[in-house]
């Protein structure tokens, strides 16, 4: 994901919170696992902790699969994603 994809998300979870808390606190999660993942790489390779590095890599590439997830379950029809179609027209108008 680019930074303005997860900035794309982020705004559309700050303008809807209070409709959707359980969905901005989900994603606060989620931003907040990818900056552990990416402090804690370098940290990890200081230390030479290879268990650490691993999970660090896993960390900063979770928005991605969370997206990916959830884009799973919105297309079976198993939960609904709101934040998907702002998210697709973004990309849509960076690719005109």
């Amino acid at each position: 994901m680019t930074l303005r994809e997860l900035a794309l998300i982020k705004r559309w979870h700050v303008q809807h919170r209070h409709h959707h808390p359980v969905e901005f606190r989900a994603w606060e999660a989620m931003l907040t696992a990818w900056m552990l993942g990416l402090i804690g790489g370098p940290a990890a390779l200081i230390l030479d902790a290879p268990d650490g590095i691993v999970g660090c890599v896993f960390l900063v590439f979770l928005p991605s699969l969370y997206v990916w997830c959830r884009e799973v379950l919105h297309r079976r029809g198993r939960l609904r994603c709101d934040w998907l179609d702002s998210l697709h027209a973004a990309q849509r108008a960076e690719t005109r």
